[in-house]
């Protein structure tokens, strides 16, 4: 039985990693989000002997894992976003319980990003420039935020693990995709933080973390077509008076 012209038994082995991995991100979660070393020998001592199934992160990530295939196929989109997806589960995990992006985490995107940047970059040399103005304008969007923040309001508009985060996923995605980004991060930002607000679920002058919101804009990047994408975002900002 083929599903999208791939054999089912791919998509039943392709979850079972997902599962794997996504075990794996329980530990990686705690262990980055206390700043230490996620292989050592804690792991196999402790965490192995004791283990504690995390269905949460494992059914995200088996799920997630599933519909990559069916929506990339076999191509080497894939490969990166098997990779890129439990880093991105683990940001929103961590700075949605701590309120902090590790370093160790959006270095790591950093590194994935700049090898797929050459990978992909290798017989387009416009395309590794893409990738490389992507971290400018991820990174670089940020910081002004943060630092204009910082000056108007006396305190940080939004942390540094933002900034760093954003400016790891401009290299993996680009200039274009990171504006997107940008975009639908700040808008559910805005979406949420209302309903949390009237709901009172949150106070108005309580902290927010924003990596969550990044996290789901990705993600929403990395499923849904650019064309649906710009469509959809044309509308909103035109309030419905954009014609296709």
């Amino acid at each position: 039985m083929y599903i999208n012209d791939i054999h089912i038994l791919y998509y039943f082995f392709i979850g079972l990693l997902g599962l794997g991995i996504g075990q794996l991100l329980d530990w990686a979660t705690i262990r980055m989000s206390n700043h230490k070393p996620i292989l050592c020998k804690e792991f196999f001592k402790s965490y192995i002997k004791e283990i504690k199934l995390n269905y949460k992160f494992m059914y995200l990530t088996a799920i997630t894992y599933i519909v990559l295939l069916f929506v990339f196929g076999w191509q080497i989109d894939l490969i990166k976003y098997l990779i890129v997806t439990p880093l991105l589960i683990s940001a929103f995990a961590i700075d949605y319980k701590e309120q902090i992006i590790p370093n160790r985490l959006t270095l790591t995107l950093f590194e994935v990003g700049l090898l797929f940047a050459f990978i992909e970059g290798t017989g387009s040399l416009s395309l590794l420039l893409d990738r490389l103005l992507g971290l400018a304008i991820g990174g670089g969007i940020f910081l002004i935020i943060t630092l204009i923040g910082g000056l108007i309001a006396g305190k940080e508009a939004m942390g540094f693990g933002d900034v760093k985060l954003m400016g790891a996923l401009g290299i993996i995605f680009g200039a274009y995709n990171i504006v997107i980004i940008s975009i639908l991060a700040f808008l559910l930002a805005a979406i949420i933080s209302i309903i949390l607000i009237v709901s009172k679920k949150k106070k108005s002058n309580e902290y927010i973390p924003f990596g969550p919101f990044i996290v789901l804009a990705t993600f929403l990047v990395i499923f849904i077509p650019e064309y649906i994408m710009l469509i959809t975002l044309l509308k909103i900002f035109t309030l419905g008076m954009y014609k296709v």
